[in-house]
């Protein structure tokens, strides 16, 4: 047992020290302006316009399920014109946040990690590097570059979204007043409450996906087997890694 779970340890810190080391050599390519914008334009179009519709989607139907436990169990204690600051304090805080980076990481993370397993495995990227190209140059810090600045503009499109799907739950369903909606969203909002979820929240979730997606697709050994092995330890190691970070951020911005 104290065998396996050294090695399991082990093998944890290793694969953390790989992950940062690949993690510092991205941001000193984007510092040193390496980086072709081209490729991050291209990137930013993949990763993050064309994740839209499915987040917002995402953001919509959570909204409108929360606010309906909400509007059920307010009622019965006489709180109803407090559904709307709730719904909008759940939802910039905590749920498109949260929600976003999950489906970038099971959409992105997938895919990055599936492209750059399949380029490793057919030995492109060992072609790339024997005509002085720097994989982390042109393949991962491009990625990475896109994921921070697109997952927060994602969150945003989440923020409003999620807001107006409880709302239409709340007014068009369960008839709650519209105005008082809206007034307690703004009496019990504040700047606080908005910005962390967005610009804090989203650019560390961005880095976590793009960074944990690049490593797993270039560390890809073994044929197609190991390309999906890869993609799923991905998408799982991405999803665990955000959910632990979310609660460290939240007791550390909302305390």
């Amino acid at each position: 047992m104290f065998k396996l779970l050294g090695s399991l340890v082990i093998s944890f810190i290793d694969e953390l020290g790989n992950i940062t080391i690949l993690g510092l050599r991205a941001m000193r390519s984007i510092v040193r302006g390496k980086v072709q914008m081209r490729n991050v334009i291209d990137q930013m179009a993949w990763l993050g316009v064309n994740s839209l519709a499915v987040s917002v989607t995402t953001a919509a139907f959570v909204g409108m399920v929360f606010a309906t436990q909400i509007v059920t169990k307010f009622s019965k204690l006489g709180a109803i014109s407090m559904v709307g600051g709730i719904v909008g304090l759940a939802v910039w805080r905590e749920l498109a946040p949260i929600l976003t980076a999950v489906v970038l990481a099971g959409r992105i993370g997938a895919a990055i990690a599936a492209e750059l397993g399949s380029m490793k495995v057919t030995d492109q990227i060992d072609a790339m590097e024997s005509m002085a190209v720097s994989p982390v140059d042109y393949l991962v810090a491009p990625r990475v570059l896109s994921c921070v600045f697109m997952l927060p503009v994602l969150i945003i499109f989440a923020d409003l979204i999620g807001f107006l799907g409880g709302y239409f739950v709340s007014v068009f369903i369960f008839s709650v007043n519209p105005v008082s909606y809206f007034t307690s969203a703004s009496t019990m909002l504040t700047v606080t409450d908005i910005w962390p979820g967005i610009f804090i929240k989203g650019p560390i979730f961005g880095l976590i996906i793009s960074m944990i997606a690049t490593y797993k697709g270039l560390s890809a050994k073994g044929g197609a087997r190991g390309v999906g092995e890869v993609t799923t330890s991905a998408v799982v190691l991405a999803l665990v890694s955000i959910f632990v970070s979310n609660y460290f951020l939240s007791q550390i911005i909302f305390r």
